[in-house]
Protein backbone atom coordinates (compact mmCIF):
# COMPACT_ATOMS: atom_id res chain seq x y z
CA UNK A 1 0.00 0.00 0.00
CA UNK A 2 2.69 2.53 0.74
CA UNK A 3 4.46 1.17 -2.30
CA UNK A 4 1.37 2.41 -4.16
CA UNK A 5 1.00 5.32 -2.50
CA UNK A 6 4.72 5.99 -3.54
CA UNK A 7 3.54 5.66 -7.25
CA UNK A 8 0.83 7.71 -7.29
CA UNK A 9 1.97 10.75 -5.16
CA UNK A 10 3.17 12.47 -8.74
CA UNK A 11 -0.27 12.40 -9.67
CA UNK A 12 -1.59 13.97 -6.37
CA UNK A 13 0.89 16.80 -7.22
CA UNK A 14 -0.62 17.32 -10.67
CA UNK A 15 -3.98 16.76 -8.74
CA UNK A 16 -3.34 19.76 -6.21
CA UNK A 17 -2.10 22.01 -8.67
CA UNK A 18 -5.61 21.75 -10.62
CA UNK A 19 -7.19 22.25 -7.46
CA UNK A 20 -5.54 24.98 -6.41
CA UNK A 21 -5.98 26.93 -9.71
CA UNK A 22 -9.82 26.22 -9.41
CA UNK A 23 -10.16 27.91 -6.19
CA UNK A 24 -8.01 31.05 -6.70
CA UNK A 25 -10.23 31.48 -9.71
CA UNK A 26 -13.30 31.63 -7.73
CA UNK A 27 -11.18 33.92 -5.09
CA UNK A 28 -9.76 36.28 -7.68
CA UNK A 29 -13.91 36.24 -9.12
CA UNK A 30 -12.54 34.41 -12.49
CA UNK A 31 -15.75 32.19 -11.70
CA UNK A 32 -18.74 33.07 -10.17
CA UNK A 33 -19.79 32.18 -7.05
CA UNK A 34 -23.87 32.26 -6.85
CA UNK A 35 -25.28 33.50 -3.23
CA UNK A 36 -28.74 33.60 -2.55
CA UNK A 37 -30.25 36.11 0.25
CA UNK A 38 -32.37 33.45 2.20
CA UNK A 39 -29.94 30.94 4.28
CA UNK A 40 -28.08 28.40 2.48
CA UNK A 41 -26.48 25.41 5.00
CA UNK A 42 -23.86 23.87 3.69
CA UNK A 43 -22.34 20.46 4.74
CA UNK A 44 -19.43 18.34 3.30
CA UNK A 45 -16.25 17.18 3.91
CA UNK A 46 -12.55 17.10 2.89
CA UNK A 47 -11.94 13.63 2.27
CA UNK A 48 -13.88 10.72 0.02
CA UNK A 49 -16.91 9.70 1.90
CA UNK A 50 -17.48 8.35 5.19
CA UNK A 51 -17.26 11.72 7.19
CA UNK A 52 -20.88 11.15 8.39
CA UNK A 53 -22.40 13.82 6.23
CA UNK A 54 -26.15 12.51 5.69
CA UNK A 55 -26.38 11.60 9.52
CA UNK A 56 -25.33 15.69 9.83
CA UNK A 57 -27.44 16.83 7.55
CA UNK A 58 -30.33 14.85 9.27
CA UNK A 59 -29.78 16.55 12.62
CA UNK A 60 -29.99 20.21 11.09
CA UNK A 61 -33.34 18.89 9.78
CA UNK A 62 -34.30 17.81 12.76
CA UNK A 63 -33.41 20.52 14.61
CA UNK A 64 -34.99 23.05 12.32
CA UNK A 65 -38.25 21.72 10.95
CA UNK A 66 -40.86 22.49 13.16
CA UNK A 67 -39.39 26.69 13.22
CA UNK A 68 -38.55 26.38 9.17
CA UNK A 69 -39.74 25.34 5.65
CA UNK A 70 -37.18 23.31 4.69
CA UNK A 71 -35.32 22.11 1.41
CA UNK A 72 -32.53 19.45 0.73
CA UNK A 73 -30.49 19.74 -2.25
CA UNK A 74 -27.66 17.32 -3.01
CA UNK A 75 -26.22 16.19 -6.31
CA UNK A 76 -27.95 12.45 -6.07
CA UNK A 77 -24.63 10.26 -6.35
CA UNK A 78 -25.03 7.18 -8.51
CA UNK A 79 -28.61 8.26 -9.71
CA UNK A 80 -29.44 7.57 -13.43
CA UNK A 81 -31.21 10.90 -13.78
CA UNK A 82 -30.19 13.87 -14.99
CA UNK A 83 -30.95 17.28 -14.03
CA UNK A 84 -32.93 18.71 -11.56
CA UNK A 85 -35.47 16.16 -9.90
CA UNK A 86 -37.68 16.51 -7.19
CA UNK A 87 -37.60 13.35 -4.48
CA UNK A 88 -40.67 11.37 -3.44
CA UNK A 89 -41.45 8.84 -1.03
CA UNK A 90 -41.73 5.91 -3.33
CA UNK A 91 -39.46 6.68 -6.10
CA UNK A 92 -36.22 4.04 -6.57
CA UNK A 93 -32.96 5.16 -5.38
CA UNK A 94 -31.97 4.10 -8.86
CA UNK A 95 -33.47 7.94 -9.92
CA UNK A 96 -32.36 9.55 -6.77
CA UNK A 97 -29.30 8.82 -5.04
CA UNK A 98 -29.93 6.82 -2.02
CA UNK A 99 -29.06 9.41 0.51
CA UNK A 100 -31.87 12.12 -0.63
CA UNK A 101 -34.51 9.24 -0.50
CA UNK A 102 -33.30 8.23 3.03
CA UNK A 103 -34.07 11.73 3.78
CA UNK A 104 -37.40 11.80 2.20
CA UNK A 105 -39.10 8.66 3.85
CA UNK A 106 -37.20 10.15 7.08
CA UNK A 107 -38.95 13.38 7.18
CA UNK A 108 -42.40 14.58 5.71
CA UNK A 109 -42.86 18.14 4.67
CA UNK A 110 -39.55 18.78 3.50
CA UNK A 111 -38.47 19.22 -0.29
CA UNK A 112 -36.03 16.93 -1.38
CA UNK A 113 -34.39 17.35 -4.41
CA UNK A 114 -31.08 16.46 -6.11
CA UNK A 115 -29.59 18.68 -9.04
CA UNK A 116 -25.74 18.54 -10.23
CA UNK A 117 -25.89 22.45 -10.54
CA UNK A 118 -26.80 23.31 -6.79
CA UNK A 119 -27.64 27.10 -7.81
CA UNK A 120 -30.28 26.04 -10.73
CA UNK A 121 -31.39 23.54 -7.80
CA UNK A 122 -31.78 26.32 -5.31
CA UNK A 123 -33.11 28.55 -7.54
CA UNK A 124 -36.28 26.11 -7.94
CA UNK A 125 -37.18 25.87 -4.51
CA UNK A 126 -35.86 28.98 -2.81
CA UNK A 127 -39.98 30.92 -3.24
CA UNK A 128 -41.19 28.05 -1.00
CA UNK A 129 -38.42 27.38 1.59
CA UNK A 130 -36.86 29.68 4.36
CA UNK A 131 -33.95 27.39 4.73
CA UNK A 132 -31.82 25.27 2.30
CA UNK A 133 -29.47 22.60 3.32
CA UNK A 134 -27.07 21.63 0.87
CA UNK A 135 -25.45 17.97 1.39
CA UNK A 136 -22.06 17.35 0.14
CA UNK A 137 -21.83 20.67 -1.16
CA UNK A 138 -18.09 22.03 -0.25
CA UNK A 139 -16.36 21.54 -3.03
CA UNK A 140 -19.48 23.03 -5.23
CA UNK A 141 -18.15 26.63 -4.95
CA UNK A 142 -20.54 28.04 -7.71
CA UNK A 143 -23.03 28.59 -4.65
CA UNK A 144 -21.89 30.74 -1.46
CA UNK A 145 -23.03 29.30 1.72
CA UNK A 146 -24.63 31.45 4.33
CA UNK A 147 -23.29 28.93 6.87
CA UNK A 148 -20.50 26.28 5.47
CA UNK A 149 -20.37 23.30 7.86
CA UNK A 150 -17.02 20.97 7.41
CA UNK A 151 -16.72 17.76 8.87
CA UNK A 152 -13.37 15.62 9.88
CA UNK A 153 -13.74 12.09 11.06
CA UNK A 154 -12.19 11.66 14.23
CA UNK A 155 -9.50 8.40 13.41
CA UNK A 156 -8.65 11.36 10.17
CA UNK A 157 -6.61 12.95 12.74
CA UNK A 158 -4.41 9.85 13.48
CA UNK A 159 -2.96 8.71 9.93
CA UNK A 160 -0.65 10.62 7.05
CA UNK A 161 -3.62 12.84 5.17
CA UNK A 162 -2.73 13.11 1.37
CA UNK A 163 -4.67 14.63 -2.11
CA UNK A 164 -6.21 11.99 -4.27
CA UNK A 165 -5.06 9.76 -5.71
CA UNK A 166 -2.70 8.59 -3.32
CA UNK A 167 -4.63 9.82 -0.79
CA UNK A 168 -8.22 10.85 -0.18
CA UNK A 169 -8.53 14.05 0.33
CA UNK A 170 -10.43 16.17 -2.30
CA UNK A 171 -8.85 18.98 -1.36
CA UNK A 172 -6.14 19.93 0.58
CA UNK A 173 -6.23 21.15 4.31
CA UNK A 174 -5.72 24.66 3.79
CA UNK A 175 -9.09 24.72 2.10
CA UNK A 176 -10.50 24.38 5.69
CA UNK A 177 -10.36 28.28 5.83
CA UNK A 178 -13.83 28.33 3.92
CA UNK A 179 -15.60 26.44 7.19
CA UNK A 180 -17.16 28.92 9.91
CA UNK A 181 -17.60 25.44 11.43
CA UNK A 182 -15.49 22.58 12.07
CA UNK A 183 -17.13 19.28 13.69
CA UNK A 184 -14.97 16.63 14.58
CA UNK A 185 -17.27 13.63 13.52
CA UNK A 186 -17.35 9.58 15.01
CA UNK A 187 -15.69 10.80 18.49
CA UNK A 188 -15.32 7.94 20.76
CA UNK A 189 -17.87 8.72 23.82
CA UNK A 190 -15.03 8.90 26.48
CA UNK A 191 -12.99 11.18 24.32
CA UNK A 192 -10.43 12.99 26.47
CA UNK A 193 -10.42 17.14 26.61
CA UNK A 194 -6.59 16.69 26.15
CA UNK A 195 -7.07 14.83 22.56
CA UNK A 196 -9.69 17.40 21.76
CA UNK A 197 -6.80 20.54 22.45
CA UNK A 198 -4.41 18.26 20.29
CA UNK A 199 -6.93 18.09 17.45
CA UNK A 200 -7.81 21.86 17.79
CA UNK A 201 -3.86 22.78 17.80
CA UNK A 202 -3.36 20.45 14.40
CA UNK A 203 -6.17 22.06 12.57
CA UNK A 204 -5.12 25.74 13.79
CA UNK A 205 -8.45 27.52 12.97
CA UNK A 206 -9.35 31.16 12.83
CA UNK A 207 -10.38 33.17 15.52
CA UNK A 208 -14.04 33.16 13.60
CA UNK A 209 -13.62 29.60 13.21
CA UNK A 210 -16.36 26.79 15.19
CA UNK A 211 -14.71 23.77 16.94
CA UNK A 212 -17.61 21.24 17.62
CA UNK A 213 -16.81 17.41 18.76
CA UNK A 214 -19.80 15.15 17.65
CA UNK A 215 -20.13 10.93 18.05
CA UNK A 216 -22.78 8.70 16.45
CA UNK A 217 -25.99 7.66 18.21
CA UNK A 218 -27.20 3.67 17.16
CA UNK A 219 -31.11 3.51 17.10
CA UNK A 220 -33.36 0.52 17.59
CA UNK A 221 -32.71 -2.07 14.62
CA UNK A 222 -35.53 -2.21 12.67
CA UNK A 223 -36.65 -5.08 10.62
CA UNK A 224 -35.85 -4.69 6.70
CA UNK A 225 -38.94 -6.02 5.50
CA UNK A 226 -41.67 -6.06 8.31
CA UNK A 227 -41.95 -2.80 9.53
CA UNK A 228 -43.47 -3.70 12.76
CA UNK A 229 -40.50 -5.96 13.75
CA UNK A 230 -37.36 -4.10 15.62
CA UNK A 231 -35.29 -5.20 18.40
CA UNK A 232 -33.28 -3.17 20.62
CA UNK A 233 -29.31 -2.81 20.05
CA UNK A 234 -28.78 -4.40 23.92
CA UNK A 235 -30.53 -7.84 22.38
CA UNK A 236 -27.73 -8.27 20.39
CA UNK A 237 -25.51 -9.39 23.48
CA UNK A 238 -27.01 -12.66 23.50
CA UNK A 239 -26.43 -12.70 19.82
CA UNK A 240 -23.75 -15.56 18.28
CA UNK A 241 -23.14 -14.59 15.03
CA UNK A 242 -23.97 -10.91 13.10
CA UNK A 243 -23.35 -10.92 9.42
CA UNK A 244 -22.84 -7.49 8.59
CA UNK A 245 -23.62 -6.26 4.95
CA UNK A 246 -22.66 -2.83 4.13
CA UNK A 247 -21.28 -0.72 1.08
CA UNK A 248 -20.48 2.86 2.45
CA UNK A 249 -17.60 4.89 2.95
CA UNK A 250 -16.17 4.23 6.32
CA UNK A 251 -17.61 0.65 7.86
CA UNK A 252 -15.20 0.67 10.89
CA UNK A 253 -17.14 2.18 13.48
CA UNK A 254 -20.34 0.28 12.86
CA UNK A 255 -17.92 -2.90 13.04
CA UNK A 256 -16.44 -1.88 16.14
CA UNK A 257 -20.11 -0.75 17.98
CA UNK A 258 -21.31 -4.10 16.67
CA UNK A 259 -18.23 -5.98 17.84
CA UNK A 260 -18.57 -4.57 21.37
CA UNK A 261 -21.88 -7.09 22.18
CA UNK A 262 -19.29 -9.84 21.92
CA UNK A 263 -21.32 -11.56 18.74
CA UNK A 264 -18.86 -12.68 15.79
CA UNK A 265 -18.92 -10.39 13.47
CA UNK A 266 -18.47 -11.72 9.75
CA UNK A 267 -18.42 -8.35 7.57
CA UNK A 268 -19.45 -8.59 3.84
CA UNK A 269 -17.99 -5.13 2.97
CA UNK A 270 -18.57 -3.37 -0.33
CA UNK A 271 -17.56 0.02 -1.42
CA UNK A 272 -19.76 2.99 -1.26
CA UNK A 273 -22.79 3.25 -2.92
CA UNK A 274 -22.37 0.05 -4.21
CA UNK A 275 -26.03 -1.55 -5.94
CA UNK A 276 -25.81 -5.34 -4.38
CA UNK A 277 -26.31 -7.98 -7.10
CA UNK A 278 -27.62 -11.18 -7.11
CA UNK A 279 -24.35 -12.78 -6.68
CA UNK A 280 -23.68 -10.94 -3.39
CA UNK A 281 -26.89 -11.71 -1.71
CA UNK A 282 -26.75 -15.60 -2.51
CA UNK A 283 -23.21 -15.29 -1.11
CA UNK A 284 -24.47 -13.57 1.57
CA UNK A 285 -27.37 -16.21 2.33
CA UNK A 286 -24.82 -19.30 1.91
CA UNK A 287 -22.73 -17.79 4.74
CA UNK A 288 -26.19 -17.32 7.58
CA UNK A 289 -26.90 -21.19 6.28
CA UNK A 290 -23.26 -22.17 6.77
CA UNK A 291 -23.61 -21.17 10.99
CA UNK A 292 -24.12 -22.73 13.60
CA UNK A 293 -27.64 -22.52 15.21
CA UNK A 294 -28.44 -20.04 17.06
CA UNK A 295 -29.49 -16.38 17.82
CA UNK A 296 -27.93 -15.71 14.21
CA UNK A 297 -28.89 -12.41 12.39
CA UNK A 298 -27.73 -9.77 9.16
CA UNK A 299 -27.14 -6.22 9.86
CA UNK A 300 -27.40 -3.64 7.27
CA UNK A 301 -27.05 -0.03 7.26
CA UNK A 302 -30.07 2.41 7.00
CA UNK A 303 -28.36 3.65 3.62
CA UNK A 304 -27.88 0.22 2.08
CA UNK A 305 -31.58 -1.01 3.23
CA UNK A 306 -32.87 0.98 0.24
CA UNK A 307 -30.92 -1.49 -1.97
CA UNK A 308 -32.52 -4.60 -0.75
CA UNK A 309 -35.79 -4.01 -1.02
CA UNK A 310 -36.52 -5.03 -4.14
CA UNK A 311 -38.96 -8.24 -5.10
CA UNK A 312 -35.79 -10.36 -6.11
CA UNK A 313 -33.60 -9.84 -3.30
CA UNK A 314 -36.47 -10.45 -0.47
CA UNK A 315 -37.45 -14.04 -1.94
CA UNK A 316 -33.62 -14.43 -1.57
CA UNK A 317 -33.29 -13.52 1.80
CA UNK A 318 -36.51 -14.81 2.61
CA UNK A 319 -36.71 -16.76 6.39
CA UNK A 320 -33.86 -14.50 7.09
CA UNK A 321 -33.87 -11.75 10.24
CA UNK A 322 -32.47 -9.35 8.73
CA UNK A 323 -31.91 -5.16 10.11
CA UNK A 324 -30.85 -2.16 9.74
CA UNK A 325 -29.31 0.28 11.64
CA UNK A 326 -30.53 4.04 12.07
CA UNK A 327 -27.83 6.20 13.14
CA UNK A 328 -27.63 9.97 14.53
CA UNK A 329 -25.18 12.57 15.57
CA UNK A 330 -25.50 14.23 18.32
CA UNK A 331 -23.39 16.27 21.12
CA UNK A 332 -22.73 16.60 24.20
CA UNK A 333 -23.35 19.20 26.44
CA UNK A 334 -22.72 22.11 26.58
CA UNK A 335 -21.21 21.72 22.87
CA UNK A 336 -24.70 20.61 22.02
CA UNK A 337 -26.58 23.97 23.28
CA UNK A 338 -23.82 26.10 21.30
CA UNK A 339 -23.84 24.39 18.14
CA UNK A 340 -27.83 24.45 17.85
CA UNK A 341 -28.17 27.92 18.59
CA UNK A 342 -25.44 28.93 16.12
CA UNK A 343 -27.68 27.06 13.72
CA UNK A 344 -30.53 28.46 14.40
CA UNK A 345 -29.13 32.02 14.42
CA UNK A 346 -28.00 31.50 11.37
CA UNK A 347 -31.28 30.07 9.94
CA UNK A 348 -32.98 33.04 11.25
CA UNK A 349 -31.14 35.82 9.98
CA UNK A 350 -33.46 38.37 8.13
CA UNK A 351 -34.08 37.35 4.03
CA UNK A 352 -34.91 41.09 2.55
CA UNK A 353 -35.30 39.22 -0.47
CA UNK A 354 -35.11 35.84 -2.06
CA UNK A 355 -33.73 36.96 -5.22
CA UNK A 356 -29.87 36.13 -6.64
CA UNK A 357 -26.85 38.42 -6.41
CA UNK A 358 -23.54 37.93 -7.64
CA UNK A 359 -20.43 37.93 -5.39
Amino acid sequence: MKFLRLLLFPFSILYGIGVLFRNKAYDYGLFKSVKFKLPVISVGNLAVGGSGKSPMTEYLIRLLKWDFTLAAISRGYGRRTEGLFFVQEDYSFEDTGDEPLQIKRKFEGITVAVCEDRAQGIQYVAWENDVIILDDAFQHRAVLPSLSILLFEYSSFSTTQLLLPAGNLREPMSAKKRANVIVVTKCPLDIDPSRKQAIAKKLKLNSNQHLFFSFLKYGTLKSLYDNQLSRPMNSLSSTKNILLLSGIGNPVPLFQELSSYNAAVIHHEYPDHHNFTDKNIAKLVRAFNKLEAGDNVVITTEKDSLRLLSVEFKKQLIGIPIFYIPIETYFNEPEKTSFNNLIIEYASKPTPGKRLYQR
